[in-house]
């Protein structure tokens, strides 16, 4: 309990979790905020039709533009330090209580992801207000 308490103090106040967190460690400290609590257009974590179309979109996809923000959603689940890398485990724990069977990102996929990041920061930033 003392380290879940560490965990939930370091995602309320936005500090940067040590890399060696879990995916489950990370959605708890940063995620069920909005992912546990019926956040209006949060997707439930355990709701598979609220999932369902996001799994589809596929893991790329889906990282990247959540972790640049999407939907209402702050970029990075509002943790300004949050890795991609911590990102993605975090949202794999998500998808995979979710209906969907992701696996860790390996370095391809993380370039991958990293790519379509870059990407979607520049369309972000192209558009008015972006």
């Amino acid at each position: 309990m003392k380290i879940f308490s560490r965990w939930l103090l370091a995602g309320l106040c936005g500090v940067a979790l040590p890399v060696w967190a879990s995916g489950e460690e990370t959605y708890k400290a940063v995620c069920a905020a909005c992912h546990a609590q019926a956040v209006p257009k949060s997707p439930q974590v355990g709701n598979k039709k609220q999932w369902a179309p996001l799994i589809r979109e596929g893991q790329v996809t889906l990282t990247a533009h959540a972790y640049v923000g999407v939907r209402g959603m702050p970029a990075r689940g509002g943790q300004p330090d949050l890795s991609i890398e911590a990102f993605a485990e975090a949202l794999n724990h998500m998808v995979n209580q979710s209906g969907g069977n992701w696996k860790t990102p390996d370095a391809k996929t993380l370039q991958a992801i990293q790519a379509e990041v870059v990407r979607r920061q520049k369309s972000k930033a192209s558009k008015p207000g972006g």
